[in-house]
């Protein structure tokens, strides 16, 4: 059992995907009221080795030295994969080791106003940053940031980004009705998108319950207005979380186990981490198609979001 990787996790995107986590949980320069990871427990925008490279590095040799090559090798995890100082390192290692795998790099996008940030990653083959807001209110109110962090920078950052970087980048909006869906929000999200201009844009929502109460995902038929709205080429609507069970590192075995867990008692994701050993978001990949299909249901108590199987 691997500490700083997990997986491979059937990814709807990419496929086969070998994760790298490179903070701990949940290590964040954001507190997203949707996040599917947890509160952030540690809100920073502090650069440092939160996770040492070495150790790391011997993880990697080990995995490829037993395992088949995934399809990609993913940053991310358990929370901002950027914050690690060292993610340059890990990159160009991988890089050296193994460079026919294509590197992926799942970030909030927060930090690629500097410039040491933007550099360290500039070697990745596909970046997949996420902008939710364009307003300084909404951003505080959906993504809950660091207090130093400004909008503004974040999107200038991005800019800058897309100007330098010669790999493939997906943007991800997130849509949360009553957060980020009025009109004028929308319409500068628009201006600020073709500036990017991203190879993809993403349009995703919550599928299942967030850090905060009242949450709701937005419908396709909302999700396809605001991509009328945008009216941009190359916006994609996240497919449906079943189509998972095609990739071909979907595991049934992980599946049945967390099946069989949650079936004996009702279990938060925490509980899950504990009995099964798994990382985090390879569950959280598992408990989206269980949900899709009917399968579970989630109940809100004090201890946080349970799960059980539904009756």
């Amino acid at each position: 059992m691997y500490k700083y990787l997990f997986g491979p996790v059937p990814s709807r995107r990419l496929g086969m995907s070998l994760g790298v986590d490179l903070v701990p949980r949940k290590v964040c320069s954001l507190d997203c009221v949707y996040c599917e990871v947890g509160k952030t427990s540690l809100l920073t925008s502090e650069r440092k080795e939160y996770i040492k490279f070495e150790n790391v590095k011997k993880e990697l040799e080990d995995y490829f030295d037993k395992n088949q090559d995934p399809d990609f090798i993913t940053f991310s995890g358990s929370g901002e994969p950027t914050l690690n100082c060292k993610i340059g390192k890990v990159l160009d290692f991988i890089k050296a080791l193994k460079p026919n795998i294509p590197i992926a790099v799942l970030t909030n996008g927060t930090l690629l106003f500097n410039t040491d940030v933007r550099k360290e990653i500039i070697n990745a083959d596909l970046v997949l940053p996420s902008l939710d807001a364009v307003s300084q209110d909404v951003f505080n109110k959906i993504n809950r940031p660091e207090k130093s962090l400004k909008i503004k920078d974040c999107i200038q950052g991005l800019i800058d980004f897309s100007k330098e970087f010669k790999g493939k980048i997906w943007l991800e909006v997130f849509i949360l009705p009553g957060y980020n869906d009025n009109k004028n929000e929308i319409a500068k999200l628009r201006e600020i998108i073709l500036q990017i201009n991203p190879d993809s844009i993403q349009l995703n929502t919550l599928d299942r319950p967030g850090t905060v109460s009242n949450l709701r995902g937005a419908t396709r038929q909302e999700l396809e207005h605001i991509a009328k709205l945008l009216n941009i080429d190359n916006i994609n609507i996240i497919a449906a979380m079943a189509q998972r069970k095609k990739i071909k590192s979907f595991r049934e075995d992980i599946e049945n186990a967390i099946i069989e867990t949650i079936s004996r008692r009702p279990c938060t994701i925490d509980d899950i981490i504990e009995i099964l050993g798994l990382h985090v978001s390879e569950i959280n990949k598992y408990l989206d198609v269980l949900e899709s299909e009917n399968r579970v249901e989630t109940s809100l108590q004090e201890r946080g979001v349970f799960y059980k199987i539904k009756s």
